[in-house]
């Protein structure tokens, strides 16, 4: 209720499919409820990514978290003024002396991201490894990019909150467990198998002192409502990278690319324009997405994206509908044959 989608967006995985997809079409999304456990290995891959994009965007800027860097370019956008920053670019070959000059940065308000994953064992089961090295990464690293992650799992073994995780979580909460080897997996200290159940639940801080607190009941009819007031806020803008497979977009790309050859869309290709590219990659290749055409171009997400929005706006791709998908509105090269 603070923060609006433009200030906190969401990413949730629900491999149950029960808990979180009541929530799908809220506008704070940032992709519908991930519910298929590949695809959820794929979103944490990107918010992992999206991670280091950001820290380098901060470094640039010189602070040292997302509050900082907020602060800074909102108050360059109210001043009228342009982030800048001077870098070394070589050597003058006669002194020997420093060349430097100042590059302009377009930067853009940052929104917080709070990845919530509901079924953790799920996920472990299907890709352990991948699972555990990005929630690892994220927890070490990603606070201070304005990334935040909440974990969930019902079978709370050392095989699902591995040592890994559980010591970058230093925020934990028990609801009742059965044994003591439980409490121990989840809290570090027994505690939580004397819970009495509805809500009952041990709250750890960071500082790793234990309070026993009550959490409400939300009934289905109140989470209904709720859904249905920010529904009527706005529509989710949703990206299409989240979940979208690098493996296959490569091996589809790649023999689309070989097999089209010197084909149609040559004059486009011949262009040094990077639109031009960009709809020449789209009208071969038959796929249309902001992370497919930066790989093909080896541009930024940034300027991928605002060539999509502009393929939008000219009539050669529609809208992104519910999954992020985009329909290619003119003939492809597959059609013309």
């Amino acid at each position: 209720y603070r923060l609006t989608p433009q200030e906190c967006r969401l990413i949730m995985i629900d491999p149950k499919m029960l808990e979180l997809s009541v929530y799908d079409g809220i506008p704070h999304l940032l992709t519908p409820v991930v519910t298929d456990p590949k695809k959820a290995v794929v979103a944490l891959k990107w918010t992992v990514r999206e991670m280091e994009d950001r820290y380098r965007k901060m470094s640039k800027v010189g602070v040292r978290n997302i509050d900082g860097f907020n602060a800074r370019v909102s108050q360059a956008e109210k001043k009228g003024e342009k982030i800048s920053r001077t870098v070394q670019t070589g050597f003058d070959r006669q002194t020997g002396e420093a060349i430097y000059e100042t590059e302009d940065l377009d930067l853009e308000p940052m929104p917080y991201i709070v990845v919530i994953i509901d079924e953790m064992a799920d996920l472990m089961m299907v890709a352990g490894k991948d699972i555990e090295g990005a929630v690892q990464r994220l927890a070490q690293m990603a606070r201070a990019g304005g990334i935040h992650v909440i974990m969930a799992t019902q079978r709370p073994s050392v095989d699902v909150i591995t040592g890994t995780i559980k010591a970058n979580f230093p925020t934990r909460i028990s609801f009742q467990v059965t044994s003591k080897i439980d409490s121990r997996t989840i809290l570090g200290e027994q505690g939580a198998e004397q819970l009495l159940g509805m809500g009952d639940m041990l709250y750890m801080a960071g500082g790793g002192r234990i309070q026993r607190v009550h959490g409400p009941f939300v009934s289905d009819d109140e989470v209904e409502r709720i859904v249905g007031h920010l529904k009527l806020q706005g529509v989710p803008e949703y990206l299409d990278a989240i979940t979208e497979d690098d493996e296959e977009d490569d091996e589809d790309g790649g023999s689309s690319g070989r097999s089209s050859g010197g084909g149609g869309g040559g004059n486009f290709e011949d262009s040094d324009d990077p639109y031009d590219q960009a709809v020449a990659v789209v009208l071969r290749d038959g796929k249309a997405s902001t992370s497919y055409i930066q790989r093909r171009l080896g541009i930024g997400y940034n300027r991928a994206a605002s060539i999509i929005e502009k393929m939008e706006k000219e009539g050669i791709v529609g809208p992104a509908n519910h999954a992020g998908k985009r329909e290619i509105l003119v003939p492809t090269e597959d059609d013309k044959f």
